[in-house]
């Protein structure tokens, strides 16, 4: 997973022009973040944050995605969506929330949310409430686990391990705290039949996730989501694809934080030393999901 490009050095003297020029992109890309930041109120336009760094749209486009790892609209949009959440957190309104960080309605904010967050700013204010979550317990190629959906799709998969159930419904009960939980076999089977077929190699439909967390989570969750099956990532390779390569241990707090096993694949990330270190639902789990990948045909062909 870690690129390695060779760059010819034709002389002593030319290190140093490279040293500044990269210096001087750094310096670029902070005073842009800085600018979103101080202006996320007045959602500054793509030209108007290039020209406050002096570089055309094009070339501030590619050298910020190629430092930051997101677009400036995307890493906006994490912003006023950090902004939002602040608001929501004191009881301002949705209206309030919206002008507040310069959109024009709580219409936007509402897309905001579901884009990025996977669920509306009203059911992130409630922090669950009013919204019923049905679960059952289905067995799977990799022992029992506790499948939880709501009506937009799959929010919660979890291994049931030395805890039991219960554990499982604790930890579900931990991130949905005001929803109402129910168990109902009948209407889960569905996504742990899916959740086999995929195990088994049909892949005939997208599944529908809803995730629920910070904007570093739901980045990391993604990046995580981009590495193939029979493939391993240490935790540096994810946190550049998340974006973040300064911040590995927040990555792997994310990552330790994924609500969905196997389908947000959390179990390819190994240590750097090649070690495939600790996973939530086990080790010997994890083991035996990687190399249930790695023997399947399309990670084979993949490889080669």
């Amino acid at each position: 997973m870690t690129a390695t490009r060779i760059v010819p050095v034709s002389s002593q003297a030319a290190a140093p022009a490279r040293e500044a020029s990269g210096q001087s992109d750094y310096a670029r890309v902070e005073r842009a973040l800085r600018f979103l930041e101080a202006h996320v109120s007045s959602q500054p336009r793509l030209e108007e944050v290039a020209a406050e760094v002096g570089l055309s749209v094009f070339h501030f486009q590619r050298l910020f995605q190629r430092w930051a790892g997101v677009s400036p609209k995307r890493f906006l949009q994490f912003l006023t969506l950090h902004e939002a959440k602040r608001c929501l957190s004191e009881t301002r309104s949705l209206l309030e929330a919206s002008l507040h960080v310069g959109l024009s309605g709580p219409s936007r904010l509402h897309d905001l949310f579901l884009s990025l967050e996977g669920m509306t700013p009203g059911e992130y204010k409630a922090r669950g409430r009013g919204q019923e979550i049905r679960w059952a317990v289905e067995e799977t190629p990799f022992g029992p686990a506790l499948f939880a959906a709501i009506e937009r799709g799959l929010c919660g998969l979890s291994f049931v391990g030395d805890a039991g159930e219960a554990g499982a419904l604790e930890e579900l009960t931990r991130r949905w705290p005001e929803a109402t939980r129910l168990r109902a076999p009948a209407a889960v089977r569905v996504h742990a039949e899916a959740f086999r077929a995929r195990m088994a190699g049909k892949v005939d439909r997208p599944l529908g996730l809803v995730l629920k967390g910070t904007p570093l989570q739901l980045r990391v969750w993604e990046a995580l989501l981009r590495i193939p099956p029979g493939h391993l990532a240490t935790y540096g390779d994810v946190a550049k694809l998340a974006g973040a390569p300064r911040a590995t241990r927040a990555v792997a707090s994310a990552i330790a934080q994924n609500p969905i096993a196997c389908l947000i694949p959390c179990h390819r990330v190994i240590q750097s030393t090649g070690a495939f270190g600790e996973y939530h639902w086990g080790a010997v789990r994890k083991r035996a999901l990687i190399a249930f990948e790695r023997s399947r045909p399309e990670a084979s062909a993949s490889a080669d």
